[in-house]
């Protein structure tokens, strides 16, 4: 069982360790998982896999969880080191079955064959994905994520919203990554709100878990675009929350793209009442709405509310430009481009915030 020590104060791990029990399943947990799992995470998990000779492995958590046990049996199977996975469809062998319980309605990793895992050196994210890596199955269960704090609650339904946004416009997107990806918006965009209002209401908690499941599933046919490449540079260098990053740099790339996908953003915007569905006006509408999200949650929405100054900024567009999301932007971006969204908003140096 891979989770983190966070998630035993409300008690998940312990229950599913109880019901393997009771199916007279022997059981090995480790909780060694961090936020923004790194190479080191799945080493670590990898030395207790081996030790027990496990044979399944069970997921409970957010995207760190889910992708950390995804890294563990990448090298289980496979061997070698993550760097060895990076890309697509490079485990050779068969993998081990795996189950997924997310506790978050955030990452979507869950419905997805990717792990995304940063190297301890560079800090840098690697994507690593193969069919085999995918989970078995996915339970979703929205009482397991009422135990979130508010703040978890906004930050991973922020960057569920931004998947559903993104995978829709994408240069890869499909008739069914658009599907999936519309139904998720329909429900995550009327739910967020609902749920930082009313932490306890289960219908709307079940509605953000199928929406991040379902925009997972749009990721995982169109992948995504300019926001999360600009995003990881930012956790790797300032320790971002990856939602908080998502959630500032999102309303500048909506803005950027709706050059060249307005009609799409307006099918989005429509959908939730924000705007006629005037292509010209669509994106501005999805742009304030997120802004709109972001103050009601009490998230930053700037890069200058989290310390990042303007002497970086070429640095972060320079490994912006070299994430794997970036070729599939419906706007072609470049460094210029991405430096241009870094400096859509006010840049100064100030102390670093407290939403890491």
């Amino acid at each position: 069982m891979v989770t983190d020590p966070g998630l035993e104060a409300a008690g998940h791990p312990q229950r599913a360790l109880a019901a393997l029990q009771q199916a007279s399943l022997p059981v090995v947990i480790f909780d060694g998982v961090e936020e923004n799992p790194s190479s080191r995470h799945v080493e670590n998990g990898l030395l207790i896999a081996r030790e027990n000779q496990i044979d399944f492995l069970v997921a409970i958590g957010g995207g760190s969880s889910m992708d950390c046990a995804k890294g563990i049996n990448f090298l289980l199977t496979n061997g070698g080191s993550m760097i060895d996975y990076k890309g697509f469809g490079k485990a050779a062998r068969p993998m081990l079955p795996s189950i997924a319980v997310p506790t978050t309605a955030g990452t979507g990793s869950e419905a997805q064959s990717y792990a995304l895992i940063a190297d301890e050196k560079t800090h840098m994210k690697m994507a690593c994905g193969d069919p085999k890596a995918a989970f078995r199955a996915a339970i979703l269960d929205p009482e397991v994520t009422v135990s979130q704090p508010r703040k978890v609650t906004a930050i991973t339904g922020i960057d569920a919203l931004a998947h559903a946004l993104e995978s829709y416009v994408t240069l890869k997107h499909t008739t069914l990554s658009q599907m999936f990806a519309r139904e998720a918006w329909r429900l995550l965009e009327p739910n967020l709100g609902r749920v930082l209002r009313e932490p306890g209401n289960l219908e709307a908690r079940g509605a953000m878990q199928l929406g991040a499941h379902f925009a997972g599933i749009a990721i995982e046919n169109s992948m995504l675009g300019a926001c999360h490449a600009c995003a990881n540079p930012l956790t790797a260098h300032y320790g971002m929350t990856h939602g908080i990053a998502i959630g500032i740099l999102l309303p500048h790339v909506i803005r950027f793209n709706a050059q060249v996908v307005g009609d799409l953003y307006a099918d989005l915007a429509h959908e939730s009442g924000l705007h006629n569905g005037d292509q010209n006006a669509a994106g501005e509408a999805l742009a304030q709405g997120v802004v709109e999200l972001l103050r009601r949650s009490g998230l930053p929405t700037s890069l200058s509310a989290c310390g990042v100054n303007q002497g970086i900024l070429p640095l972060l567009a320079d490994e912006a430009a070299e994430q794997w999301t970036a070729k599939f932007n419906p706007r072609p971006v470049s460094e210029r481009e991405l430096l241009s969204l870094y400096e859509s908003g006010p840049v100064r140096r100030r102390r670093f915030c407290n939403y890491a």
